[in-house]
C-alpha cells in the first residue's frame, strides 16, 4: 500500500495576488487554477492542480503563519528551472535557486521559492535528467520508422511457399521391403 496526500490548503493575505502567482509560477508544471469560488464567510477559495483534479486549495483571509512548506513533483530539471523562473518573475523572492541538493540524495534537483505570505514553495524531481538523443541518431529512427511504416503489413494466415523436397535419383534409392503375409517384412 501507498499513502499520497491528495490535496492540502494553505490561506494567503491578498487572494487576487496569490492568484495570478500561483497561476504563473506552477503552469510549467502544467498546473492551473482547476475552480474557484466563493465561501460562506464572504472569502474566496481556488483550486489548483492538473487538469481535472486541484491538489492545492487556496484561500483568501486566513492565517498566513507559521509559513508552510509546499514541495511539488517535475517532470524533469527543464520544468524545476521554469518553475523558478516563473516564479521569480511573478513577485516571488529567491529561496534556492534550482539546482542539485545531494544531501537529500543523489539526483534531488530542486528549486525553492517563497510566496508574496511567505510560503516556501519548491519544486523538485528526483531522477537524472536522461541525455538527448544525438540529432544524427533520432533522423535515422526517423527514417526507419517511415520505412517500416511504407511496408504492407503481413497477413497473420500468409503462408510461406513449400519448398520441394530433392528427389534422389533412382539408382541411389533403397528398394522397398516386400510384406509378407502377416505384414511382416521378409
Amino acid at each position: 500500500m501507498t499513502i499520497d496526500i491528495d490535496h492540502t490548503s494553505l490561506s494567503v493575505s491578498d487572494y487576487a495576488k496569490a492568484k495570478a502567482f500561483y497561476a504563473a509560477a506552477l503552469a510549467p508544471l502544467g498546473c492551473g487554477l482547476q475552480m474557484e469560488f466563493p465561501m460562506d464567510d464572504g472569502s474566496r477559495v481556488m483550486g489548483i492542480g492538473l487538469p481535472g483534479k486541484p491538489f492545492l486549495w487556496i484561500s483568501g483571509g486566513g492565517k498566513t503563519s507559521p509559513p508552510v512548506h509546499i514541495a511539488l513533483r517535475a517532470e524533469n530539471r527543464g520544468q524545476v528551472n521554469a518553475f523558478y523562473a516563473a516564479a521569480i518573475a511573478a513577485g516571488g523572492t529567491d529561496n534556492g535557486a534550482p539546482g542539485p541538493r545531494p544531501h537529500y540524495h543523489e539526483h534531488y534537483y530542486a528549486a525553492f521559492v517563497l510566496d508574496p505570505d511567505g510560503h516556501n514553495i519548491e519544486a523538485v524531481v528526483h531522477s537524472p535528467d536522461m541525455p538527448a538523443k544525438p540529432a544524427r541518431k533520432r533522423a535515422a529512427a526517423k527514417r526507419s520508422a517511415a520505412k517500416t511504416a511504407k511496408r504492407p503489413a503481413k497477413s497473420a494466415t500468409a503462408k510461406k511457399p513449400a519448398r520441394k523436397a530433392a528427389k534422389k535419383p533412382a539408382a541411389k534409392r533403397k528398394p522397398a521391403a516386400k510384406k509378407g503375409r502377416k505384414g511382416r517384412k521378409k
